[in-house]
């Protein structure tokens, strides 16, 4: 059992808040080392130490200050505010001495040791009786029961009690099977004067009938008079006293109200963030998206300065940060360019071993990491003003694939553990939904490039129309931009471009590759290409934004006064996706070079869009492909001149 993990990682966090206070001359850094501890293990308040573990650090402690009754020490330091904090203040305006000790059994058991069994029994008002019984196969040291004696000595004088008296009857160190406590304390200096008046009234009452058989006129004279100024006195002073104590407890419970109200506001809060986190990325399908979304909510919702989400990359060798909030633009520039490596296994550095091992670090001083960062992640760390920080791994099916770390460099704020529960609850949202917008650009890569098998399987057919499809969809979506259409329009009309010709997989070589003028059935024949592109189209399952498509791309040679084909559609009949592939395909076919003619001169091309506005185009449709054309051949103009 000497490996077992035995012990909280808080107790050992408790000795170095000690060694912070008190003994500034220990090297907290080497003192871990030669505990075999790690500064990212003492701050998570989930790990556990073994018996082993325990025993170098305290032998490395004791021989580092030179206090044999560090252990003691300690313990006396575990129940102290420094320690306890609110939950201190809340014991101290809820419950009285007993009722806390008669609770420490429960609390250690659950919280602290797995090492052995407490089990507390109250014995009077201000008597209780630990037991602690070692587990099978464990085996304390005796300085174990030092701080335990420390600790159940300072749990009273939380209270306003002097120092209890702690008798160890037993002892496991001494040949006992348990350890046996008797913790006994005086009573409050309200009760002393309640017990004072009582015994003076008592006292009174006696004299009076003494004095009542002697001499009534002495007795109802002095003896009544004074019994009762006594009386009075002690009744006053204990009435004062009690006064006191409720007013220090009313105090006490009142911050511990204050602090639990506030809490309450944070909790409130945290689950406005998780749930709007959770809105936020539900509506994003891009992993750059999310990743936005998600760092501005913590950055608006959250008590933190500053964070920033790595992902690993492609090949998972890497982590590389991604997004951020709260640091100044010098400071992104340092975490673009930073990387942490992952295939490197004697890599010890927090942010890798949190990704690695899946569990979240709260650093409380990046100073304790010297020794186990390298000296680049040090001057990274130091760069980025980096004082404490939360680190929390972004877990997706089992798999890590980022971390979210959090720091507060400006307000100070110290970082606590129910930060890190709000984060991991926050971390696993992230998770998903990056895993689900990588399935969907899995799935839209796979989607397009089919597409463009499609489309290419007809450009195929003839060299001479090779990329006819992809220069159509290039029109297209550049009319789609001059018009400022929606992003969800423009991906639906693109695809509907890229297929605008797929019904031309049922026209035979002989005519669509004719070297020459058609005749009337072979133009026939041709133009039942439409109605094939669409009916082809339709036993595709498209869905959501893509449903369209079957239809506009079956539809591009309409036209807007009826004239065109299949269906001879007008106006406002034709989907606006089908007029604009209309306009970019017979430009595109236009100044192409095609069998039975030469490319058409770009002046000329606009000439008869111009004069078809109206009639077979629409306006607006035409001068945005005239635009979006003049500013394209602008810039490739612009290219070649600074090329030369």
């Amino acid at each position: 059992m000497e490996d077992a993990p035995l012990y909280n990682s808080r107790i050992v966090n408790t000795y170095i808040k000690l060694i912070k206070s008190r003994y500034h001359f220990v090297n907290i850094s080497e003192l871990l080392e030669a505990a075999e501890m790690t500064p990212y293990e003492v701050a998570d308040q989930g790990h556990w130490f073994s018996q082993k573990q325990i025993n170098l650090f305290h032998d490395r402690l004791q021989k580092m200050i030179g206090n044999p009754d560090i252990a003691r020490e300690a313990g006396r330091y575990a129940a102290s505010p420094d320690a306890i904090g609110v939950m201190r203040q809340y014991f101290l305006g809820l419950v009285g001495p007993t009722k806390a000790y008669e609770m420490v059994g429960a609390a250690v058991n659950r919280n602290f040791v797995r090492s052995s069994v407490y089990c507390s029994k109250k014995l009077a008002h201000n008597k209780v009786e630990i037991t602690v019984t070692p587990r099978p196969g464990t085996q304390e040291r005796y300085f174990q029961c030092q701080n335990r004696i420390g600790f159940f000595e300072a749990v009273a004088t939380g209270f306003g009690i002097k120092l209890p008296r702690v008798e160890h009857t037993e002892c496991v160190f001494k040949g006992a099977s348990l350890c046996r406590y008797v913790v006994s304390w005086e009573g409050s200096r309200s009760s002393f004067w309640e017990m004072t008046r009582n015994a003076t009234a008592l006292a009174s009452l006696f004299l009076f009938m003494a004095a009542m058989r002697f001499d009534p006129h002495l007795a109802l004279g002095t003896v009544v008079p004074a019994s009762l100024a006594t009386t009075f006195l002690f009744s006053t002073l204990a009435l004062r006293c009690e006064k006191r104590a409720l007013l220090a407890n009313l105090e006490s419970l009142n911050g511990a109200s204050d602090h639990l109200v506030d809490q309450i506001n944070i909790n409130y809060n945290n689950a406005l963030v998780t749930n709007e986190v959770g809105q936020i990325i539900s509506r994003q399908t891009s992993i750059d998206d999310i990743l936005a979304s998600v760092v501005q909510v913590l950055g608006k919702r959250l008590d933190f300065d500053r964070g920033m989400l790595l992902l690993a990359n492609e090949k998972k060798d890497r982590l590389v940060f991604r997004a951020g909030f709260g640091y100044p633009e010098k400071s992104f520039s340092v975490l673009s360019t930073t990387t942490f490596h992952l295939n490197r296994p004697e890599s010890q550095g927090v942010l890798v071993v949190c990704y690695r091992d899946q569990k979240p670090f709260l650093v409380n001083d990046v100073n304790e990491l010297e020794g186990t960062l390298s000296l680049r992640s040090m001057e990274f760390v130091k760069k980025l003003g980096c004082e404490s920080f939360i680190c929390c791994p972004i877990i997706s099916e089992g798999e890590s694939i980022g971390v979210l770390a959090v720091d507060n460099p400006k307000s100070k704020r110290p970082l606590v553990h129910s930060d890190i529960s709000l984060l991991m609850g926050i971390a696993p949202m992230i998770g998903i939904s990056i895993h689900n917008a990588n399935l969907m650009e899995a799935k839209f890569r796979q989607f397009s490039s089919f597409l463009k098998v499609m489309a290419a399987s007809i450009d195929a057919r003839d060299p001479l129309t090779a990329g006819h499809s992809e220069k159509v969809t290039e029109y297209a979506v550049g009319i789609c931009q001059e018009l400022r259409l929606s992003a969800a329009e423009q991906e639906m009309i693109r695809v509907a471009a890229l297929l605008h010709d797929y019904g031309k997989i049922g026209v035979p070589d002989a005519i669509l590759k004719k070297n020459g003028r058609l005749t009337d059935l072979e133009y026939e024949i041709v133009k039942t290409h439409s109605y094939k592109t669409r009916d082809i189209l339709d036993q595709v399952n498209f869905e959501g934004i893509y449903s369209q498509v079957p239809e506009i791309a079956g539809a591009h040679h309409e036209r807007i006064d009826g004239t065109g084909y299949p269906r001879g559609l007008k106006g406002r009949d034709i989907p606006l996706g089908a007029k604009i592939i209309t306009v970019a395909d017979f430009f595109e076919a236009v100044t192409s070079k095609r069998h039975y003619r030469d490319p058409m001169p770009t002046a000329e091309a606009y000439r008869l869009l111009r004069e078809g506005s109206g009639s077979h185009f629409e306006g607006r449709i035409v001068e945005a492909l005239i635009s979006y054309h003049q500013k394209r051949t602008q810039g490739h103009n612009l290219k070649l001149v600074q090329s030369m």
